[in-house]
């Protein structure tokens, strides 16, 4: 654009990368919404035609001194300027702007103010869902496809489960918990061995959980399980995802063996070991401290040692 973009200077730098590099890794086929701005100068309009769908459409005039001002896409403007410099032919690419008179500071503040304020992020689950180039959403997907309790119970769409819900996990919890057991980072390539040897320990897990198989059943309500159990909370989940990490160096048959003592563990909420652990307050907690004490508690039901790491955290709460 010949006239200079003005930014306001609220960005997020860390988002500025992100945005670039997925321009970058998917110069062929990416998506970009429409950027929004105000235009400090005067502009000129010239209709296709006077009357009908033609006069609301035409050639507009920008002056060459005007400054235009981002209202919304500031990440998107750097994250392009990135991005262009790693792969030149971007720049021969268009993205929609939707322009707006600059009626001076005020209002640019309020446009800003409620373009953002109105602005919906997508759940984790959702995205989850729907991202076909992240290989993480696809260990996800894969989970619920082979898992049995995971295919009846999971919620696709929502990150977190309402009280009237008859689901009792979240794809992305799934998603999260799974990265965890296989110790995988954003953009590490997974073996189908992998997704594999994920889907029977989750499996396996979901045989030794006799409320999971009540629910699968519809033997017992999701919300009776959520309301008295830890083992219905996405804490739990994440635990389980550290406690597999280390299981899955071992034989399946040893570690399957292991995982035989879940039936026996007390997951009841009335249970007074959760506190400080799973709950605080009485309340279930997603903190990362929760995960790790979580899972330091069923390790030690299992039988299983405490890394030196796990230990500080045991001697953290005494």
């Amino acid at each position: 654009m010949p006239a200079e973009l003005r930014a306001q200077r609220t960005l997020n730098r860390a988002r500025i990368p992100e945005i670039s590099s997925y321009l970058v890794e998917n110069f062929a086929d990416y998506t970009l919404s429409a950027i929004t701005a105000s235009i400090d100068g005067q502009v000129a309009f010239e209709p296709t035609a006077d009357t009908g769908l033609g006069q609301n459409l035409g050639n507009l005039s920008i002056p060459m001194d005007a400054q235009i001002l981002i209202n919304d896409g500031q990440h998107r403007r750097a994250a392009i300027e990135y991005a262009i410099q790693e792969k030149p032919e971007l720049g021969y690419d268009n993205i929609p702007v939707l322009f707006f008179i600059d009626e001076g500071l005020e209002r640019s503040q309020q446009m800003f103010a409620d373009l953002n304020k109105h602005a919906v992020r997508p759940s984790d689950s959702i995205s989850t869902l729907y991202d076909r180039r992240d290989i993480l959403s696809e260990l996800a997907r894969s989970m619920v496809k082979k898992v049995e309790v995971f295919s009846r119970l999971t919620e696709l769409e929502k990150s977190s489960i309402s009280n009237r819900s008859t689901k009792l996990f979240t794809l992305s919890a799934i998603k999260n918990a799974t990265k965890t057991l296989l110790a995988k980072r954003k953009g590490d390539p997974i073996e189908e061995s992998e997704m594999t040897l994920a889907s029977n320990y989750w499996s396996i897990v979901a045989q030794n959980m006799p409320d999971w198989q009540q629910a699968l059943a519809k033997k017992v309500s999701t919300s009776e399980l959520r309301e008295q159990y830890i083992h219905a909370h996405g804490v739990m989940l994440q635990a389980m995802g550290n406690v597999g990490a280390e299981l899955l160096v071992r034989p399946q048959k040893q570690w399957s063996q292991v995982l035989e003592g879940l039936s026996r563990i007390d997951w009841a909420r009335a249970n007074s070991d959760w506190e400080g652990r799973a709950m605080h307050h009485g309340r279930i907690s997603k903190a990362v401290s929760s995960v790790i004490l979580t899972g330091n508690y069923i390790k030690l039901e299992l039988g299983l040692p405490l890394s030196a790491s796990e230990q500080e955290y045991e001697d953290g709460r005494k």
